[in-house]
């Protein structure tokens, strides 16, 4: 039986974090066993941000690759590829922005907020604006049909499926797959600061690459309850970060559960709370640490170099069938 594929991936600007890890990469892991698996190093879409700064996105590269290792990401069963290198996504993403209107670009939410978030204004770059129609061509180019993402994503792959059914439509031809998002328990971790989505740009997550003193520091760090100044203070939960990152990294839920009443009865004290969840944090990202260090260069560029070269054969398949479709195959 032909396992289904599934398709993933980050911007390389940084280390990798929490949000990350509990909203992805769980699944990547999980799914690496029963799917066939293309995990992307997008270093294209990251110069939509990045594009005058290249250098940080090359010097995060083989971070992002490292952080998929140590969380157990095998690249002898997943293929692990960098975006740049694949050569049939430039002509599949101009292919398919001709399947897309601006005006349709523009509801995208995710789009929308990045542009209010960045002070775009009415000065949006070309390359940030499009980006969606190139997600759906690395979609696209490895037939995957399943996705991991947070549920900030999935207008992004509601437009990509629209695009493989006006293709489709348009050329008589069925060689696009339409994709379904695979969403984790925890699809978007809030930032320690209680203000946002935890993001490495806001500088508010906790990093798998961070030392325990840096993680310790981060976590009696965050916001709780201003209200609840003394232990015998009734706590509220709603809106606690601490009791947020519980929720998604804690493994006793009964444990949690009755912390959570206990703290809304008073009784129950903040660095108490906090020092579990240091503990827990602690323990899960232990191991994570220890893989990470033993990782070599040589070894990680040997993963994503393999990788691409199996990706690209992948991808230059699928561009054939497209082409034949469309009739650019002139010289056949």
């Amino acid at each position: 039986m032909i396992k289904k594929i599934a398709l993933t991936g980050d911007r390389p600007t940084g280390c990798l974090h929490l949000g990350h890890y509990i909203g992805t990469l769980k699944s990547r892991v999980e799914l690496q066993n029963s799917y066939e698996q293309y995990v992307m190093v997008a270093d294209i879409q990251a110069l939509t941000d990045y594009y005058s700064n290249p250098k940080k996105i090359a010097d995060s590269l083989l971070e992002v690759v490292a952080d998929y290792i140590s969380v157990g990401i095998d690249p002898n069963i997943s293929t692990i590829f960098v975006q740049s290198q694949i050569k049939a996504l430039p002509l599949l993403n101009v292919l398919f922005m001709n399947m897309v209107t601006t005006s349709r670009l523009e509801r995208i939410p995710t789009v929308k907020n990045e542009i209010l978030q960045k002070g775009f204004g009415d000065s949006i770059p070309v390359g940030f604006f499009g980006y969606p129609i190139s997600q759906a061509a690395d979609i696209t180019a490895f037939k995957a049909q399943i996705i991991p993402v947070g549920d900030d994503q999935l207008p992004i792959i509601e437009l990509c499926n629209e695009i493989v059914r006006r293709f489709n439509r348009i050329y008589n031809t069925n060689c696009l797959l339409e994709a379904e998002a695979y969403l984790s328990k925890t699809t978007r971790l809030v930032g320690i600061d209680g203000q946002a989505k935890a993001s490495k740009s806001l500088g508010n997550a906790i990093f798998l690459s961070d030392t325990p003193e840096v993680v310790k520091e981060k976590v009696f760090s965050m916001y709780t309850d201003p209200d609840h100044i003394k232990v015998s203070d009734l706590g509220k939960v709603e809106g606690n970060v601490v009791f947020v990152y519980l929720d998604a990294f804690h493994e006793n839920k009964e444990e949690v559960a009755e912390l959570k009443v206990r703290y809304q009865k008073g009784g129950l004290g903040d660095v108490a709370l906090k020092s579990l969840l240091n503990n827990t944090l602690q323990n899960l990202l232990e191991p994570i640490r220890e893989k990470r260090a033993s990782l070599k260069k040589d070894f990680l560029m040997d993963c994503i170099s393999d990788g691409t070269k199996r990706a690209n054969i992948v991808a230059d398949k699928t561009l054939e069938e497209v082409v034949e479709a469309v009739g650019l195959n002139y010289f056949a």
